[in-house]
């Protein structure tokens, strides 16, 4: 543009040197037509097109005409103060802006393909992912990128409140357990499947599957929960269950022996039993009612393949979005590469930074 600038004024100097040796006749005569052309061009096009070295020429040379002729040219002095302000507002405009800054551009892609792979996670599901790779976000982050692609969110689910303040506050020294079954595609057998959960780091045990769950079995397995825990198990005040058949006096001595008080829900109320419940949930949606079930060895194969992604990678709302017992640490932001692992076949996605 400062070539282009000089440019012009080399050939106005020029065209003025060559003016000095014309007559006065000549030069009015040729204004007269210059005039008349500047009519017609007015005519065709009313608002011509001005370039940064033009303005520059006419805003310095309007200056030496005299009034009546500068007050109808191109430039008037109204559209020289403009350029003038414009000027001075590009001067001291500073590069710098408030408000957040922009989302990089591979959060915003991690957060779309963690979105349209897993029809289910919420925002914060997605928020904890993003940890694991390193990328530390916010919730509100993950909700506005997901509006911005139209990307719809997950549905959300109530929770008793009475009962959440309640186990909050015994968290730390409590168990959960429960049954849930799975109806074996081809025998059409029901199975039964035992779990313990530790309320305060959400560790879930899956005791056993049976496809005749009698108190029989159900005490040897917290026996055999009991031996696993050693002297973890002195850590634990109470048990949470409902009142089924499977939970006898026998069931609530073995518990008792270690010091575990049994603690049994209100009659149909299974809300009370909210973390438990919480999970049979979690398991039905993730894995079991995504799959069929040949027989209980495949169960029992799926259930502790689940289990050990549910123990140890899964974020959970309730840890701040981190696994009951992380068995990696949490990356540094600098990775660039993310690698998916899928899990039962694809089902369920993990997420983590490949080796550099």
């Amino acid at each position: 543009m400062a070539l282009r600038l000089l440019y012009l004024i080399f050939v106005r100097l020029g065209d003025w040197l060559a003016l000095l040796g014309r007559s006065s006749t000549a030069k009015d005569v040729e204004l007269l037509v210059l005039r008349h052309e500047i009519a017609v061009l007015r005519r065709t096009t009313p608002r011509p097109r001005l370039e940064w070295a033009d303005r520059a020429v006419l805003a310095a040379s309007t200056r030496r005409l005299p009034r009546l002729p500068r007050e109808h040219r191109l430039v008037t002095p109204a559209t020289v103060l403009r350029w003038h302000r414009r000027l001075v507002a590009k001067k001291w405009t500073y590069p710098n802006r408030t408000g957040r800054p922009p989302v990089n551009d591979t959060v915003v892609a991690l957060i779309e393909r963690m979105a349209r792979e897993n029809s289910g996670w919420g925002y914060r599901r997605i928020q904890g992912e993003l940890l694991k790779p390193g990328h530390r976000t916010v919730a509100s982050t993950v909700r506005r990128v997901l509006k911005r692609l139209r990307i719809p969110p997950a549905p959300k689910r109530d929770t008793d409140t009475s009962w959440r303040r309640f186990l909050h506050a015994q968290a730390a020294s409590m168990l959960a357990c429960d049954f849930f079954h799975v109806d074996c595609a081809i025998t059409l057998k029901r199975i039964y499947v035992f779990f313990v959960m530790e309320v305060a780091t959400r560790y879930v045990h899956i005791l056993g599957t049976t496809t005749n769950p009698d108190a029989a079995w159900t005490t040897q397995q917290t026996r055999n929960l009991l031996m696993d825990l050693d002297d973890r198990a002195d850590d634990f005040r109470f048990l949470i269950r409902d009142r089924a058949g499977q939970f006898t006096a026998s069931f609530d001595a073995v518990l008792a022996d270690t010091g575990i008080q049994v603690v049994k829900i209100p009659p149909r109320c299974p809300r009370a039993n909210t973390y438990a419940e919480r999970f049979v949930g979690t398991v039905r949606r993730e894995a079991t009612d995504r799959l069929l079930i040949l027989n209980e060895h495949h169960l029992r194969a799926v259930l502790n393949r689940y289990a050990n992604h549910y123990n140890h990678r899964r974020p959970h709302q309730a840890r701040q979005l981190t696994p009951p017992r992380p068995d990696h640490p949490i990356a540094e932001p600098n990775h660039t590469s993310i690698r998916r692992r899928p899990i039962l076949g694809g089902l369920i996605n993990e997420y983590e930074p490949t080796a550099a």
